[in-house]
């Protein structure tokens, strides 16, 4: 079993599926990954136990997928200095059918960098953490 170096995190179950071309794309490459759901908003102190403690267990890469306000990934990044890539998830309570999370990743305030791929496009998430780690 390959060590763990990419922790991927939604602030939802459901939320899971949508993360799957992740689960997929490292696995073919033999990448080892953990799964979680801790959401920024609900759990606030767990999100951020999570990415305070993500190097120390060896994790070197982070993966969070959001909707909606898409907080989880800026609130990781505002606890880690690992790299964080954001996936932005469509939403049925969405008035912008995604775009809105999208932005809400993008627009992160100086110093808290977050990386950014397509609108459910956990796959090219994992492509860009696996180029992360070959560097």
């Amino acid at each position: 079993m390959p060590d763990i170096v990419v922790g991927i995190l939604v602030g939802s179950e459901s939320d899971r599926e949508r993360m799957q071309g992740a689960f997929d794309l490292l696995d073919k490459e033999g990448v080892g990954y953990e799964f979680d759901v801790r959401s920024a908003h609900r759990a606030p102190d767990a999100v951020a136990e999570y990415a305070r403690t993500a190097r120390e267990r060896g994790l070197r890469v982070l993966i969070c997928g959001a909707g909606l306000s898409a907080a989880l990934p800026g609130a990781v990044a505002a606890h880690t200095d690992l790299p964080v890539i954001g996936v932005p998830l469509k939403s049925s309570l969405s008035v912008l059918d995604g775009l809105d999370a999208l932005l809400a990743i993008t627009q992160m305030p100086p110093g808290v960098p977050v990386a950014a791929v397509g609108v459910d496009n956990a796959r090219n998430a994992a492509a860009l953490a696996l180029r992360i780690l070959s560097a």
